[in-house]
């Protein structure tokens, strides 16, 4: 590959995801390193003054202050544009700053939000807190309920967002059909695509307008860093988020920018194994506990939409144990290989207690009205052997009497 090659859309349009993840939006030094270069600064030097004032100015090319370029940023930034099918892209320190800043960037006080209920729990804070704060009104409505979305349009609303599919409910939004009600009416949609990453699903194919990612989860996949990412047209990003993501500085660290690159590389590879797994640690599952939520089986009442929209179901699914919280403790405290963590799009299986941690921020009537109850558990299926998950799970169920 040339120095350029992976910045060339003439050359990367013709390329195949599973290139783009390894070599899209690479640009080599002169000293031809096969890897990318981890550019550790934050300003940068000039020939001449005149030089400084053009770069700012914006009539030369050229990286100004870390917050606002980096060589080794701007590489990521591209790949997840190739991958996403997206113009351009911006990544942030964190997956809440990628949501936080595409929303923020483009509401003003008066403007009207919809968003899902069904959405984790930091994100549904941002709609049900912080997001009136400053004068902007918002409404929750079940995302799976394509109807709910037109009902809801008033003639302040700017923004459709939602996440599909949701945190930890595993409910299903019709892509193309909530989009293209936005799009007859001006509105714009911002999805939340972490749970399945651009290697199962393209909200854009269906006609979504940003996409923004918690790039800790399936892209760097390995719990080793935090990142985040937006993804737009190149007007979208240079004129409305960018002056928000410059002024605010949400950014994205070039360490981590590299570690995410390294994790892109395999994310198809990952996420595609995953997959299989959880599905069959969902068919385990099923007759063992009073429900499972996996979009990847049939008794998902979503299930031909999700197949339609993803080309997997991906690693992640929520179960109900039956009972309370006292048995859905007692479940993961008899675990022995699968690790009690919040996290997800690990590749490890991780499994967690969303009602107590990472929708602990949200009303008991809220969590309720999504269905996350005392007896849900959301579980990501990693890398290990499934049968080994499944003979775990199977040893900790019968702790508690299953």
């Amino acid at each position: 590959m040339k120095r350029k090659s992976g910045q060339n859309p003439e050359i990367t349009k013709n390329w195949k995801p599973a290139t783009l993840a390894i070599r899209g939006g690479t640009a080599r030094s002169e000293y031809g390193e096969t890897s990318e270069a981890l550019f550790l600064t934050s300003g940068y030097s000039y020939d001449r003054a005149e030089d400084a004032a053009a770069r700012f100015a914006g009539d030369q090319v050229g990286m100004t202050y870390s917050r606002l370029q980096n060589p080794t940023v701007e590489m990521l930034e591209q790949r997840i544009a190739l991958l996403e099918g997206a113009e351009a892209c911006r990544a942030t320190a964190t997956g809440m700053a990628a949501m936080t800043a595409a929303l923020l960037c483009q509401l003003s006080a008066g403007d009207h939000v919809v968003g899902a209920k069904a959405a984790f729990g930091s994100c549904r804070w941002l709609t049900d807190t912080l997001l009136p704060r400053f004068g902007i009104e918002t409404t929750t409505i079940d995302g799976s309920d394509t109807a709910a979305w037109e009902a809801a349009v008033r003639p302040n609303t700017k923004v459709f967002f939602f996440e599909t599919p949701a945190n930890p409910t595993m409910d299903i939004v019709d892509l193309a059909a909530v989009c293209a009600i936005a799009k007859a009416r001006g509105i714009t949609t911002v999805v939340d695509n972490a749970f399945a990453s651009p290697a199962l699903q393209r909200p854009m194919e269906f006609g979504a307008d940003v996409v923004a990612y918690s790039a800790t989860k399936m892209m760097d996949g390995q719990g080793r860093v935090l990142a985040g990412a937006i993804c737009g047209t190149r007007d979208w990003i240079d004129n409305v988020l960018l002056p928000f993501h410059r002024n605010t500085g949400p950014t994205l660290s070039a360490f981590n920018a590299w570690v995410v690159l390294k994790g892109l590389e395999t994310l198809d590879l990952r996420i595609r194994r995953q997959s299989e797994n959880a599905l069959k640690v969902a068919q385990f599952l099923e007759g063992r506990v009073a429900k499972v939520n996996y979009p990847g089986l049939e008794s998902h009442p979503q299930h031909a939409l999700a197949m339609q929209q993803m080309d997997a179901a991906g690693p992640i699914f929520s179960l109900y144990v039956g009972g309370g919280r006292a048995e859905a403790h007692g479940l993961l405290n008899g675990l022995e290989l699968v690790d009690i963590s919040n996290n997800i799009g690990d590749s490890r299986s991780l499994m967690t207690h969303p009602a107590s941690t990472t929708h602990f921020g949200m009303s008991e009537e809220a969590r309720l009205e999504v269905g996350i109850t005392e007896d849900m558990l959301r579980l990501n299926v990693g890398l290990e052997d499934p049968d080994d998950v499944i003979a775990d799970l199977d040893q900790a169920l019968r702790t508690i009497g299953r």
